[in-house]
């Protein structure tokens, strides 16, 4: 699993890594979004501080319905949620996502202002 966890300011913070999927295959994508799932499912309701990075990552019509059937099953778990690397055409399809599982996340360029946004 590339996802992990890091410590911000003494903060725990669940780092998912799904950046640069344009390189990896989708059974590999779908082996790391079931290990994150499975570590986000063990974690209290309202607990967990996302930061998820899709920098460098092309978002098709396969991995976008596995998002979004992970994103249902876990966002009970999720307090807070930024997101790296979505800019252009995928800022839509964020917005598709954050409307058909009613995730919320903030959109970021940069990794220090998305964690500072998480632990604020």
């Amino acid at each position: 699993m590339r996802s992990k966890w890091i410590n911000y300011q003494g903060y725990p913070v669940f780092y998912q890594d799904f950046s640069g999927h344009d390189h990896l295959n989708s059974a590999a994508a779908l082996q790391e979004l079931a290990e994150v799932e499975a570590l986000v499912l063990e974690q209290p309701p309202h607990s967990l501080l996302v930061l998820a990075d899709f920098r460098n990552t092309q978002i098709g019509k396969e991995l976008m319905d596995l998002l979004t059937a992970s994103s249902r099953i876990t966002q009970a778990h999720v307090k807070k949620t930024a997101v790296l690397g979505v800019t252009g055409p995928k800022r839509i399809l964020a917005g598709m996502l954050a409307s058909l599982t009613g995730q919320e996340f903030t959109l970021f360029e940069q990794p220090s202002q998305a964690l500072d946004w998480l632990i604020e």
